[in-house]
């Protein structure tokens, strides 16, 4: 239940959404100044919300840092949160990877420069209906196509949002009390709920984010003025997170 309420949620925290529905109550509503209101709202929201720079700005202070190369230490294995493969009937015989894919390429990175020795992988089915093989093993075809042997990839394919992610990883781990000195990867957008939640779990994992939206700060006049479709979506996504975070404080997963 509260994986397809977090789905509907998704949709409800839409911006476009929003100014889809305020343009609707500017043309039916009875009052004229409701209307005339309504207007305004949706006016003001395409103009706030498709600025490239108050976007980026609203990036930079919620993403978490990244951690330099030269800094890394040593580390049993990397957990990896999933949610960056997606499912296409017509081509099952490749993975299909979409924006995230830092989240694995990274570690892989990591892998080779010999500061992890195993991937802990964790995600499964994340569809709402259907039947789909888990991300986890997705991603593994990857790390195995990538010449890492098998034994060094442990899956967890039953968790479908980040605080299953976190106590199903931790369970999982029981069976591997070898490895103690754990690394978090996931996207730096997510990072807080995602160590709130593996903390929350009794884990005490370093973390290591990837997949970064936010770019170096512009003053140019690109940046400042000219609307951006992709910084409205962008919105969309950290409204999300945030809302996300906010929900599992009160429901004590994080």
């Amino acid at each position: 239940m509260f994986f397809i309420l977090s789905k509907t949620l998704d949709y409800l925290l839409m911006p476009f959404l929003w100014v889809l529905l305020l343009l609707l109550f500017a043309v039916f509503l009875k009052s004229a100044i409701w209307r005339r209101r309504s207007l305004l709202a949706a006016i003001l929201i395409l103009f706030i919300l498709s600025n490239p720079f108050l976007s980026n700005e609203a990036w930079r202070a919620w993403e978490v840092a990244a951690t330099p190369l030269k800094q890394m230490e040593k580390y049993d294995a990397a957990i990896i949160l999933t949610g960056v493969t997606k499912y296409d009937t017509s081509l099952p015989d490749r993975v299909h990877t979409k924006k995230g894919a830092d989240r694995f390429l990274h570690p892989l990175q990591l892998y080779r420069l010999g500061k992890i020795k195993k991937f802990v992988i964790s995600g499964g089915n994340g569809k709402i209906y259907g039947v789909a093989s888990p991300e986890s093993e997705q991603i593994k075809k990857i790390l195995l196509l990538a010449g890492v042997p098998s034994s060094n990839i442990i899956l967890e394919t039953e968790s479908r949002n980040t605080y299953e992610n976190a106590t199903k990883t931790a369970e999982l781990l029981k069976k591997h009390p070898e490895l103690k000195k754990l690394l978090l990867v996931t996207s730096a957008f997510h990072m807080r709920r995602s160590e709130a939640c593996f903390q929350k779990a009794g884990l005490r994992p370093a973390i290591f984010s990837t997949d970064f939206y936010a770019i170096e700060r512009s003053y140019m006049p690109d940046k400042l003025l000219i609307p951006d479709i992709y910084s409205f979506s962008d919105w969309h996504m950290l409204l999300h997170e945030i809302a996300g975070y906010i929900i599992y404080k009160m429901l004590g997963y994080c």
